[in-house]
């Protein structure tokens, strides 16, 4: 028997408002979250860190779900590191001195905290990590045991949050304004991928189950895939459960599926063999934004809104899709350049995502070697100025070596001996 998972949520919450806020324009409701994980165990414990004297807002929210929150107070410089080692250094105690929670969940984008999962990983514990797709780092997505897209936990209605101010397009000239008079939608449909995206993966769990000699159930499956893939999620292709993907599938001639619903069990369809084209991968869709970038780069170098990239990708490669490699919405292609080097993305509650130029187009300038003058144009040694009252410094004279004595050439003179002879003394 699965032993059941006792969860300790820590959420940061600075980074998950503001990604939040700039990828989807609505508040951060850690109710559905909270559900989420409940879902997959018991939450026995939840903190979350930010600087609660400006989110008067949400620490209402927070505490209507009993959420501890640890006061983050900001250093003079800024910068908000402190709460990332208190939120790592809180998390491993726990890990250390609470033995039953067998299973953490990281409420964060941050890719800093890698090092932390990697580490609870190494203490044999569940790790969840729960962040948007548009803005958590690839890097953090794939190395946790199952990655929870904050975007698949929300309903289609909006709740309730008003759409951010329209941002005025003098600000940016050339660049593409948006029509006057017409009100942005806060909360669109987020594109379905399509189902044949999702076969490479499994078909993979499919010949691990086959090489472990396993039937392939239907909670098998999806375990064997989230061991394959942490990010995979059966939302993201228009399902609303795991069995919903399977049977859609199916009705697709992709697999084949016998038994019960609740005991399906799937093969792969007779006569499928290898795709006719093989799907596309994430790091394919890097030329078109390369070459997009390259041509817009005196805008995008001093900041440019994600939405304006957007447009011009549109207007510029009508045939590119990104969703054929993978990603949802535009904003995720961006969260993958970002890791990447591509660009640099930079969220705001008031703009939204705003692009800048990677180091791939600013790499560090390469140092000059060091040059040695001949032995004829080295600068002569200048004694330092005599300062009345002060001390000469004098350059170290050099040791003089110590021969052996060997009784030899250049050997130490023999030594006179002090004892008189007794004839001597007359």
């Amino acid at each position: 028997m699965q032993e059941r998972l006792k969860i300790a949520v820590f959420i940061d919450f600075d980074n998950i408002e503001i990604g939040v806020k700039s990828t989807l324009q609505r508040e951060f409701d850690v109710a559905v979250v909270l559900d989420a994980l409940k879902e997959r165990g018991e939450v026995v414990t939840k903190i979350a860190y930010a600087n609660w004297g400006k989110l008067e807002g949400s620490t209402r929210q927070l505490s209507e779900h009993a959420v501890q929150m640890v006061q983050r107070d900001p250093s003079p410089r800024g910068d908000k590191n402190g709460a990332d080692i208190n939120l790592a250094l809180d998390a491993l105690e726990m890990a250390f001195t609470h033995h039953h929670i067998n299973a953490f969940a990281i409420v964060s984008g941050d890719s800093d905290f890698i090092a932390l999962l990697n580490k609870l990983k190494q203490y044999n514990k569940m790790v969840f990590v729960v962040g948007g797709r548009a803005f958590t780092s690839t890097i953090l997505q794939k190395n946790c045991h199952e990655f929870v897209a904050y975007e698949s936990l929300l309903d289609d209605a909006p709740r309730g949050h008003e759409p951010r101010a329209q941002r005025p397009p003098e600000k940016h000239e050339g660049k593409p304004a948006q029509p006057r008079g017409e009100k942005h939608q806060p909360h669109p449909r987020r594109s379905v991928l399509d189902l044949s995206l999702a076969m490479p993966l499994v078909e993979r769990a499919l010949q691990v189950l086959e090489r472990r000699e396993v039937r392939p159930q239907l909670g098998l499956l999806k375990s064997t895939m989230l061991q394959l893939d942490s990010t995979f999620n059966e939302k993201a292709y228009g399902a609303s459960s795991f069995s919903d993907f399977v049977e859609k599938l199916a009705k697709g001639g992709h697999i084949t599926i016998t038994g019960g619903e609740g005991r399906y069990m799937i093969q792969r369809a007779e006569g499928a063999g290898e795709p006719e084209k093989p799907a596309a991968r994430p790091e394919q869709a890097l030329p078109v934004l390369r070459d997009l970038l390259e041509t817009h780069r005196l805008e995008v170098d001093d900041g440019c809104p994600a939405d304006y990239l957007a447009e011009w990708m549109k207007e510029e490669y009508p045939d590119y899709d990104w969703k054929a490699y993978g990603f949802q919405e535009f904003s995720e292609l961006l969260n993958y350049a970002q890791d990447k080097a591509l660009v640099r993305v930079q969220p705001s509650e008031e703009h939204g995502l705003t692009v800048f130029l990677g180091a791939e187009f600013h790499p560090p300038a390469v140092p000059e070697p060091e040059t040695t003058l001949p032995s004829d144009e080295q600068p002569a040694y200048e004694p330092p100025p005599t300062v009345a009252g002060q001390p000469l410094l004098s350059p170290a004279k050099p040791k003089r070596s110590r021969k052996k004595a060997t009784g030899g050439e250049g050997g130490p003179k023999p030594r006179r001996s002090r004892k008189k002879v007794a004839g001597n003394r007359q």
